[in-house]
């Protein structure tokens, strides 16, 4: 393809997922909206399908430097949702109820920003990386499946931080760890990464660090959203 063609082929991509992760993000408001699930679960659930979908879409684009770029607009979208909504300018209740912890709008301002920035960062990092992989798939998958399970079966909690449980920590741990192999199959059959055991041994260290990290007692100081993700790339630039 030539540079001209990538560069619209890679724009309508962008519309395209775009379009499809609003729809995404709108079809949890309404069940929120519904009452089908407590607060906590939602927010929950939109937090590990988004980021892993928008990965899914990552194919689609080019091979073009562009491409990695384009792909970010779709959580930079959201970057500028979260920042209308949050800051009262643009309401949308079935987001806010669906997004946050109690029903305030600003607390878009807080985690559900941060993950929509960690989601931008980790796309400029792109498919070719396994620091992309690792990053979204310990925010998305780990975190969120952590909180999920920990509030269920967490009755046994850590020496170091009664907030959190073995259950939930254990869960980050092989959620992000499967999700980032799965995801490493997926690109490999795209040509994107090489595919082996010992790049899955390297997720297990960077899923290991993001658990851990998650764990602290710090977590309650600094959102999960932004500790999550660093410590992906900071421990993924050193293993990868």
């Amino acid at each position: 393809m030539m540079p001209e063609s990538t560069l619209v082929h890679d724009v309508c991509t962008s519309v395209v997922v775009s379009g499809i992760i609003l729809g995404l993000l709108h079809f949890w408001g309404e069940l929120a909206k519904l009452g089908l699930f407590e607060q906590k679960l939602s927010r929950k659930l939109v937090h590990v399908s988004v980021g892993l979908t928008f990965m899914l879409f990552w194919p689609l684009f080019s091979s073009g430097s562009h491409a990695p770029f384009l792909a970010a607009v779709v959580p930079g979208i959201n970057i500028i949702r979260m920042l209308l909504m949050g800051l009262g300018i643009w309401r949308n209740d079935a987001i806010v109820k669906s997004m946050s912890r109690h029903g305030d709008y600003r607390e878009l301002l807080k985690g559900p920003l941060y993950y929509a920035c960690a989601l931008t960062l980790a796309s400029i990092f792109w498919r070719t990386s396994p620091i992309a992989i690792a990053a979204i798939c310990n925010l998305c998958a780990g975190d969120g499946v952590a909180d999920i399970v920990g509030r269920r079966f967490g009755s046994r909690k850590l020496p170091y931080n009664p907030n959190k449980s073995f259950a939930g920590t254990f869960a980050m741990l092989f959620a992000g760890l499967i999700a980032s192999v799965g995801y490493m199959h997926y690109y490999h059959l795209f040509g994107f990464v090489e595919e082996s055991w010992d790049m899955a041994i390297r997720f297990s260290f960077v899923s290991l660090a993001a658990a851990f990290v998650e764990s602290l007692p710090i977590s309650s100081k600094l959102d999960d959203n932004l500790t999550v993700p660093f410590t992906s790339i900071l421990v993924g630039v050193l293993v990868f």
